[in-house]
């Protein structure tokens, strides 16, 4: 008896273990907000649509990223024609759902992202949505339907792969389902792709009787959308201003000369002019120069 007690006792820990596995999984399914009172879209003004244990809620974003829409240079057509859209939609007038597509690292993403310092105050929060998560959205417009504040559902990166039939269902979300969008939800989206669905050249070749009607089904989804914004790569001129935006801005000690070379030697190295990357080598130089005490950052 003496030799097998150790066994048993090993056995009973581990029956313990699972137990108080389960108990913790049974507090997490039991403490997921179900429902969502309205006292949060005072609180949180942008919110991630989570899922756990099969059940979708609302994350609020305690830190959410509240980009300067005065940062972006280069782009100054398509942030205005964002804003104007906003604008309308938060007074609450007709306004149209936006899908921003072009080069990456152009401020697609920042454009929506900025939209929450402006407008937040009067009404307007930012809920965060997956591609994957678009086919459960009526879970998220029931939540939000008959409240007085303005959302917006922001997917970004949205494309679709060759045969991937959810955009399908994406296409009936935005116009074409049943059930009536809420006047107080706009789905603002970035995208890569400019009609969200690759397009090869064997489109063109003629393999079916009527190859014009494939590709109308391909540029249809694109097509819900109602304000298309574009984002082009960015010269030489665009990106050097940029760069000049940002080290102004933090009052970087460099002449216009040497911040002008190490820019572009930066650009090289990345192969890309973009505002991502001149952000990233301001990053990089003002971390530099602080570390030579030749900054004012701490």
């Amino acid at each position: 008896m003496k030799n097998k007690e150790p066994k048993d006792w090993h056995d009973i820990i581990n029956k313990v273990d699972r137990l108080l596995d389960r108990f913790e999984t049974f507090l997490e399914m039991t403490s997921l907000p179900l429902c969502t009172d309205s006292s949060l879209f005072e609180q949180h003004i942008a919110f991630r649509w989570e899922k756990r244990m099969g059940k979708g809620f609302l994350q609020p974003i305690e830190h959410p990223h509240m980009f300067d829409l005065n940062d972006l240079v280069g782009v100054d057509g398509a942030r205005d024609e964002i804003i104007r859209n906003t604008a309308q939609f938060v007074a609450g007038y007709p306004a149209n759902n936006v899908l921003l597509w072009g080069e990456r690292g152009t401020g697609k993403s920042s454009c929506i992202k900025g939209l929450l310092k402006p407008f937040s105050p009067k009404g307007l929060r930012l809920i965060e949505v997956q591609k994957g998560d678009l086919l459960h959205i009526s879970d998220i417009l029931r939540l939000v339907r008959e409240t007085p504040w303005r959302f917006i559902l922001f997917c970004d990166d949205l494309s679709f792969e060759e045969g991937e039939a959810t955009y399908r269902e994406l296409k009936a979300i935005l116009e074409g389902s049943v059930e009536a969008r809420p006047e107080n939800v706009l789905l603002y989206a970035t995208s890569n792709r400019r009609h969200l669905m690759p397009e090869p050249m064997n489109d063109n070749l003629g393999k079916e009787i009527h190859p014009e009607e494939a590709i109308s089904e391909k540029l249809s989804l694109a097509d819900r959308f109602g304000l298309t914004l574009s984002f082009y790569s960015f010269s030489q001129e665009t990106y050097l201003a940029i760069v000049g935006h940002y080290a102004e801005r933090l009052n970087l000690d460099i002449s216009r000369g040497e911040l002008r070379s190490e820019a572009l030697r930066w650009a090289l190295f990345k192969g890309q002019r973009s505002g991502r990357s001149a952000r990233q080598f301001i990053d990089d130089l003002a971390g530099r120069l602080a570390m030579k005490g030749t900054s004012p950052l701490p």
